[in-house]
């Protein structure tokens, strides 16, 4: 199972309670501050080749998983809580999977994720999951009508809601937010995508994800209240917003000539653009989640073909990015869908 973030559905998971150490890579002073972050690797001993970070909340705590997904090397959620030493991860896995990811949290401890019943390596069907007070619950589209089933769940607010997306028979995404109280499926879909994914969610309800147009190009877009805003990073071939925070920033992958991967930071309030890649990943960097501190997560490529996990920490004057704040979305709306670019 690999991520939705390669355009491709992720399969794969885990049950293991691993008691496996853990590792943060440490970085050379030449490696350190960078564009305004300074960046670490955190990886999880068990598997020092495949590690993604995928979400982090306001405490400081990830999600993320080990594990390529290939035949034979099976996801392996977990969490990981400050200083991300050998004894801060934590083993994340639904109960009897063969595969599992820990996709997102909030700030209450509520998890979401996908768990596979295989390791196939191609062709698993995913289930999407809740994690509540320890109990782990199967969430699933009512909808979702593809061979393989696939349905995940890539973020959550605080409010308990959850977002994610099925895959329906004829291969095309289509997002949706899912209320844990209630355990009501709401659409989300992209008036101009034919396949749509939603990837985050903040306490407001607006909404991050891509979509893929009639043309086979990925946009990434936010929906503020059934209001689609189509952003398209500068000189991109694709752009994908995957994290969300509360102050209308998103992070995201962008890719360009070559195929080449690209961290991407957007300001929503004023239409601002950062790219910026992890120095150990130059053209493999992928940004996945954002906290209200402006700390981010994801993975980069190293140059022995390893995957691994990532913590971009921002000095303050990166905390610029963030300025208008929450207070600043009611002025950045407009009606319908648009292209922003950067003014």
């Amino acid at each position: 199972m690999i991520r939705h973030t390669r355009r491709t559905h992720r399969a794969g998971l885990a049950v293991a309670v691993l008691a496996a150490a853990t590792m943060m890579l440490p970085r050379s002073a030449a490696a350190g501050p960078t564009g305004g972050y300074t960046f670490q690797t955190i990886d999880n001993s068990a598997d020092p080749t495949f590690n993604q970070l995928l979400g982090i909340n306001n405490s400081g705590t990830i999600a993320g998983y080990f594990g390529s997904g290939a035949a034979g090397h099976p996801n392996k959620g977990y969490t990981v809580t400050p200083p991300y030493g050998p004894a801060n991860f934590f083993n994340e896995n639904f109960p009897g999977s063969v595969q599992t990811q820990v996709t997102g949290l909030n700030n209450a401890g509520v998890t979401v994720g996908f768990w596979s019943p295989t390791n196939l390596g191609t062709g698993d069907a995913n289930n999407g999951f809740v994690k509540v007070g320890g109990t782990f619950t199967t969430v699933n589209d009512p909808l979702t009508n593809g061979t393989p089933a696939v349905n995940q769940l890539l973020g959550v607010n605080d409010h308990n809601v959850a977002v994610g997306f099925y895959v329906d028979s004829a291969g095309n995404a289509h997002g949706y937010t899912y209320a844990i109280g209630t355990a009501a499926f709401s659409p989300i879909s992209d008036p101009i995508g034919v396949s749509t994914t939603a990837t985050a969610i903040n306490n407001a309800g607006m909404v991050a994800g891509f979509f893929t147009d009639a043309a086979g190009v990925t946009h990434g877009f936010l929906d503020n209240g059934g209001v689609y805003t189509t952003y398209d990073a500068p000189g991109a071939t694709s752009t994908m917003l995957l994290g969300l925070n509360n102050l209308g920033e998103a992070v995201g992958v962008e890719t360009t000539g070559g195929n080449a991967l690209h961290g991407i930071i957007l300001n929503a309030n004023t239409n601002h653009w950062a790219v910026l890649d992890d120095p150990m990943g130059i053209g493999t960097t992928t940004f996945n989640g954002i906290n209200d501190l402006g700390q981010i997560v994801g993975f980069y490529v190293d140059g022995a073909g390893n995957t691994d996990g990532l913590l971009a920490t921002p000095e303050p004057a990166s905390l610029l990015l963030l300025a208008g704040g929450i207070a600043g979305l009611a002025a950045a709306r407009r009606r319908g869908a648009r292209t922003v670019r950067p003014a």
